[in-house]
């Protein structure tokens, strides 16, 4: 026999600011500083064992995280801006190649810099043919990343600063090589820093220690710090264009249904494709694919990420369709 209450159970979440700290372990997000020395894996996996440490102590007859997710390997000497998601937030995780990503690298210089170094780094602005490093997790075949904005902020002697604002998956250290060769007297990358994995940026990282200190003041009942280092899961979609959608669409969506018009209550412009309503392209190139979008209810809490393919002014028809479903 089916326990009612089963049946009737909320698959929805309680708003982002309404959660416990279970809860907010299970959907949660770290801007994490990484140190140098660890991979990014390792500290994934620290950050899962501690947070599975308090929750069960916290919530013994609850499940753990199930795993947490980073926003894009660094390498182990690399430091910097690493969000990391915990629990059913991983499902998430492609959020972070919608965004760009921001670095600081020192370039050392193999000779004196030319007198016109400053516009060889202006010429790699922009977009730029890449091929992987041997070492690399992707096969090596040669693809465009997109440089947004390149800064030369220092040169002394042989070492230039770079402030570096790209697409994801750019190796930044083959744009320094690239830049030295360029500039006609080699170079490579020294120091790197990532400093802004879009939304988040350097100015409320928290260390690994910040987390440790902070769940065991949880424990003990103190819950300020850990709600200052572990934020809700939606914080992760900010920079992503928004859908907001009917508690019965969202229910829906829980089960699969992808979100059809009637329970479309706003939609950002920025998540309608081109050609939607009749505005194609005229230069004859076909209309690129609809942005990622993030599906809300009108609390605040995470539905689904999809993409718009329906007119959500429509009186029926699928209007986003569904990538990840975040319930």
């Amino acid at each position: 026999m089916t326990d009612a209450s089963d049946t009737d159970a909320d698959p929805l979440r309680a708003p982002p600011g309404e959660r416990s700290v279970p809860e907010l372990l299970r959907f949660g997000v770290v801007n994490l500083d990484k140190p140098a020395g660890p991979s990014s894996h390792q500290v994934s996996a620290w950050v899962r064992d501690a947070i599975d440490e308090t929750l069960d102590a916290l919530d013994p007859e609850g499940p753990p995280t199930g795993g947490v997710a980073h926003s894009g390997t660094l390498d182990p000497k690399v430091t910097g801006c690493l969000p990391t998601l915990t629990g059913d937030a991983t499902r998430m995780a492609q959020v972070f190649l919608e965004g760009a990503k921001e670095y600081v690298a020192v370039l050392e210089l193999h000779g004196p810099p030319p007198a016109d170094f400053r516009e060889v780094v202006a010429e790699f602005e922009g977009e730029i043919y890449q091929k992987p490093p041997r070492k690399s997790a992707v096969s090596r075949r040669l693809r465009t990343r997109t440089i947004h904005e390149l800064d030369l902020l220092e040169v002394a002697d042989r070492r230039a600063l770079l402030r570096i604002r790209c697409e994801s998956g750019t190796y930044v250290r083959k744009l320094c090589h690239d830049i030295g060769l360029a500039a006609g007297i080699g170079g490579h990358m020294g120091h790197l820093r990532r400093s802004a994995t879009d939304p988040f940026d350097d100015r409320d990282l928290r260390t690994l220690q910040d987390l440790v200190d902070a769940l065991a003041w949880a424990e003990d009942g103190d819950e300020e710090m850990l709600r200052e280092v572990v934020r809700p899961a939606e914080d992760a979609l900010t920079h992503l264009p928004a859908v907001t959608v009917a508690r019965s669409a969202a229910e829906n969506v829980a089960t699969g249904a992808p979100v059809y018009a009637p329970g479309v209550i706003d939609v950002d412009d920025a998540a309608l494709p081109p050609g939607l309503y009749g505005d194609a392209p005229t230069d004859g190139e076909a209309d690129p694919d609809p942005p990622l979008a993030a599906c809300f209810t009108p609390d605040g809490t995470a539905v689904c990420l999809g993409r718009v393919v329906g007119d959500p002014d429509a009186e029926s028809g699928t209007v986003v369709a569904l990538e990840r479903v975040l319930l």
